[in-house]
């Protein structure tokens, strides 16, 4: 009866309304639970179990509520329309609503776009022997998505050097996960969170998120897309694709078709900033003794992807965390805690220590699952030649920040940000780009120049630093381009 009460009443109010000029074009909406249309469930990759919903939209709507909120109502009857993916009226083509309500509140702001599946541009119809590709990690192969989250912001000289402005890459260009993207003649991930400049993700999805770690965040984590995180977010943006392509043809040039899901590749990159940050808190032997715990939940993520249909697993081991320029900055200043190429030991003992378990974890998944591929890519043994031989392959500086604040030896600040102005010590500085990054390895004092990234992809191109090699068994065929 309710329903058909509150129906009664704006009924009664439409004369009103139509009879009021709104000149609103469109709706932004900031809230908790009270207005929320699917912020918290797309963030955080979960569904709302029925009776949510059961009254209007027949099914969990990412609404706590058995149907319609206030919002809905109000966007409805008096402005231009439900708050969530449907064409608008034919008077209002172009127009279309956000609504940034999340159901909870936390310690960080989270600004998280529900408009993903509908508005894509189309995809060129070509075959290719990978028809998607989908990728999980930090800001090693983030394309966008902590920037699209509304959590962190860059600015220029950010995307530099290919995209011209900051593309929510951490980085002066392209990453290696572009590179990767190129080879295959795919085209670059968009990121899972960013709806905004009509993203198309029939070629695959990022869930990728810089600062994200493999275990739960806390709530010092710079990012709260953790490993878990992500893989919820994909079997959410899964079970919407397919949603949405039972609806009918109109989707299918949009989204993955439903065989793409398991002939795709899944990439992942993650596992960095689980060391790098437990340096600040604990000592070596306590990091050494958490590596089991993280990989299990590793583990744990790639079995629930197994179990959604992926077969072929495309893993990076993490890089020489002691050759960051931040490290070296932090805990470097005893010359006796340093490697010959400059380094810090501990940092890189870590990251070994954690890749030959990660190699480990990767060869007992191919025993397990006899009709998957799993491919172990060392990123540490390309990285480290790279620093230790960089004169040979063109670049001058292993280690010193291209952006960054505090010129030689290392150009780097924890108090400023490449790109940023503040007031230190009195005085107006800003952390300014170097006047030819293909000189650097390390674009920031953490991520990699684009220079350095194209290099380590055309040696992961080679083949012969993955296990196994690449063979006519691989899933796909790499076009060398480099």
């Amino acid at each position: 009866m309710i329903p058909h009460i509150i129906s009664f009443f704006t009924i009664l109010y439409l004369p009103y309304v139509n009879s009021v000029d709104f000149n609103y074009p469109t709706v932004f909406n900031f809230g908790d639970s009270n207005s929320d249309t699917g912020e918290l469930a797309a963030g955080y990759g979960f569904f709302l179990d029925p009776p949510n919903g059961q009254s209007y939209f027949k099914t969990p709507y990412g609404r706590y509520c058995d149907g319609r909120l206030i919002v809905d109502f109000l966007s409805y009857y008096i402005l231009f329309g439900l708050l969530v993916l449907k064409r608008l009226k034919a008077r209002h083509p172009t127009n279309l609503s956000l609504s940034f309500a999340m159901a909870t509140t936390k310690t960080f702001v989270l600004l998280i776009f529900t408009l993903i599946p509908l508005c894509f541009p189309l995809a060129k119809s070509v075959q290719f022997n990978i028809p998607a590709v989908f990728n999980f990690g930090d800001s090693n192969s983030d394309t966008g998505g902590l920037v699209s989250a509304g959590i962190e912001s860059l600015n220029p000289p950010y995307g530099q050097n290919y995209f011209k402005i900051p593309s929510g890459r951490y980085c002066d260009g392209r990453l290696i996960v572009d590179f990767l993207m190129d080879a295959m003649d795919l085209p670059f991930l968009n990121s899972y969170l960013d709806s905004i400049g009509t993203p198309s993700f029939r070629k695959g999805c990022n869930f990728a998120a810089a600062g994200s770690r493999i275990m739960p965040a806390t709530a010092t984590s710079v990012s709260p897309f953790s490993f878990g995180v992500q893989v919820a977010q994909f079997i959410r943006f899964k079970t919407r694709a397919l949603e949405l392509l039972a609806k009918g043809k109109k989707f299918v040039k949009y989204l993955p078709a439903e065989d793409f899901f398991g002939k795709a590749l899944y990439m992942f990159d993650i596992g960095q900033n689980d060391l790098a940050g437990a340096f600040y808190s604990q000592t070596l032997d306590q990091i050494i003794a958490s590596i089991p715990t993280t990989l299990s939940e590793f583990e744990t993520g790639i079995k629930k992807l197994y179990d959604q249909g992926a077969r072929n697993f495309w893993i990076h081991n993490t890089g020489p965390l002691g050759c960051l320029t931040q490290n070296v900055l932090k805990f470097g200043t005893d010359p006796s805690k340093l490697d010959e190429q400059g380094c810090v030991s501990g940092h890189n003992q870590a990251a070994k220590l954690f890749n030959l378990q990660l190699h480990a974890l990767a060869k007992k998944l191919q025993g397990q699952y006899s009709d998957a591929n799993f491919t172990y890519v060392d990123i540490f043994t390309i990285k480290s030649s790279l620093i230790a031989n960089y004169t040979k392959y063109g670049f001058e500086q292993p280690i010193m920040a291209c952006c960054g604040y505090g010129g030689p030896p290392l150009n780097y600040d924890f108090r400023i940000a490449c790109g940023q102005t503040k007031i230190l010590n009195g005085t107006s500085v800003t952390a300014k780009g170097c006047t030819d990054s293909t000189d650097y390895i390390s674009w920031d004092g953490i991520h990699y120049t684009e220079a350095a990234n194209q290099f380590v992809s055309s040696q992961i191109l080679t083949g012969k630093y993955s296990d196994p090699p690449f063979s006519d068994k691989m899933p796909f065929l790499l076009k060398l381009k480099f």
